[in-house]
C-alpha cells in the first residue's frame, strides 16, 4: 500500500535576522502554492557566523555558511535549507537545478563544494542585486565620487576592495564583518574609523532598512558589478528528493534561476570564489530576437591596476543555455586578460599558504 505523500517539511537556516527573513519568504511563497502544507524552521550558527573578526579570504574552509546544515540535511534531520546564492557563501558550487546534460568545454575540474548527497533547487524571484553605500549618519557624502581622500570604508569583500582600488585609490579600504546590525553599529560608534561602508542592497531591504541606503551602485553610475548569485536565495535539498523538487518548480522565477545559473558557470569555469575579485551584473532584456540575457562581467587585480572586462549577450531558454551562456563569458574575460590576473592571484595565495605551513 502507497503511503501517503509527505506534507510536512522542516527548513534549516541560519540564525542571523536576514538568514531568517530569507527563509520565510521562501516559505511564504510555498505556502501560497502549498496551503494545506505544514512548516518548521530549524536554524542554528554556522562557522562563518562563530568568527566574525578573520576576513573571509583567510579561511580556509569554503562552505562557510552551510557545513552545519548541510550535515542536519543528510542526517536527515531538516528536508531542506535556505541561504545566500551570492558568491562568497558557495563560492565555486554551480545550482544544478535540473538533470542537465551540458558538459563545460575546456573548463577547469573544479570538484563542487557541495556534498554529492545534496544539491539546489529553482529559486524564487531575486532581490535587488546591487551592491550599494551606506554613510555613517551625520556625514554629508551622497556618493562614492564626493568621498574625500583617505576617507576608510569598510569591507571584507575582495571583489570590492579591487573594484575601490580600481576606481577609487584615494579611499582606504579596511576590514569590516558581522552580521547586518553589527556593522551598520560598527560604522556609526562614535569611536568609528569608517566613513562608509558597503553593504548588497538584498540584505538591507529585505529587513527593512533600505533607508539606510546612500547610494546604489552599479555599472552605470560607478563603473561597479555585484558578486555572483547577489540578491539570490539558494534552496538546497537531499539529491534525488524528487518530491521537494517538484514543489519548489511551483514557485520558481526561471529568469532568475537562468541569470544566476549563468552566473555560477562563469564563477565556475573561472575557478572564482570568495578571494577572486570577480563581478558580474546581468539583465534580461527584449531585443529584435527576442528576449535575451545581458551580462557584463569584470576580473580586476587586487590593487586594481589590471582588469578584463566583457559584456555579452545571449539566447537562454534552459539550463543547459545558461551553463553555456556562462563559460562563454568566462571565455570571453580570459581571452581580454583574466586568466593572467587571476593566475597572479593564485600564486601570491599559495605562497601565503606555505608560509603558514
Amino acid at each position: 500500500m502507497a503511503s501517503p505523500p509527505k506534507t510536512s517539511f522542516t527548513i534549516g537556516t541560519r540564525k542571523s535576522a536576514l538568514a531568517l527573513a530569507q527563509t520565510h519568504l521562501v516559505l511564504d511563497a510555498i505556502k501560497k502554492a502549498y496551503p494545506d502544507y505544514e512548516f518548521k524552521i530549524f536554524s542554528q550558527e554556522t562557522a562563518g557566523d562563530l568568527n566574525t573578526v578573520m576576513p573571509l579570504k583567510d579561511f580556509t574552509t569554503k562552505n562557510l555558511w552551510t557545513e552545519e546544515l548541510e550535515q542536519h540535511m543528510i542526517a536527515g534531520h531538516v528536508d531542506f535549507i535556505a541561504h545566500s546564492l551570492k558568491g562568497g557563501h558557495l563560492h565555486s558550487v554551480i545550482p544544478h537545478f535540473y538533470p542537465a546534460s551540458y558538459s563545460l568545454p575546456n573548463s577547469p575540474d573544479v570538484p563542487t563544494l557541495l556534498p554529492s548527497t545534496c544539491t539546489l533547487g529553482p529559486t524564487i524571484t531575486r532581490e535587488d542585486s546591487r551592491d550599494v553605500l551606506v554613510v555613517k549618519q551625520g556625514l554629508p557624502y551622497k556618493s562614492l565620487a564626493e568621498l574625500p581622500a583617505g576617507s576608510v570604508v569598510g569591507t571584507s569583500s575582495v571583489r570590492r576592495t579591487a573594484q575601490l582600488a580600481r576606481k577609487y585609490p584615494h579611499l582606504k579600504v579596511e576590514n569590516v564583518r558581522g552580521n547586518l546590525g553589527t556593522r551598520l553599529s560598527k560604522l556609526d560608534a562614535e569611536d568609528s574609523p569608517f566613513t562608509c561602508i558597503i553593504l548588497a542592497a538584498a540584505g538591507l531591504l529585505r529587513l527593512d532598512l533600505g533607508d539606510r541606503i546612500t547610494q546604489y551602485l552599479d555599472w552605470e553610475n560607478s563603473g561597479w558589478l555585484y558578486a555572483v548569485g547577489q540578491g539570490a536565495i539558494g534552496i538546497e535539498i537531499r539529491a534525488g528528493d524528487n518530491v521537494l523538487l517538484d514543489i519548489l518548480k511551483k514557485v520558481e522565477d526561471r529568469e532568475t534561476t537562468f541569470a544566476v545559473l549563468a552566473e555560477r558557470s562563469l564563477l565556475r569555469t573561472l575557478e572564482g570564489g570568495c578571494s577572486a575579485p570577480l563581478g558580474v551584473e546581468s539583465e534580461w532584456v527584449q531585443t529584435s530576437a527576442g528576449r535575451r540575457l545581458r551580462m557584463r562581467s569584470i576580473v580586476v587585480s587586487v590593487d586594481g591596476k589590471d582588469c578584463a572586462e566583457v559584456e555579452l549577450h545571449g539566447d537562454v531558454d534552459s539550463a543547459d543555455q545558461a551553463e553555456g551562456f556562462g563559460v562563454t563569458v568566462a571565455n570571453a574575460l580570459v581571452a581580454d586578460g583574466a586568466g593572467a590576473i587571476l593566475e597572479v592571484i593564485q600564486q601570491e595565495k599559495q605562497s601565503k599558504e606555505n608560509v603558514t605551513v
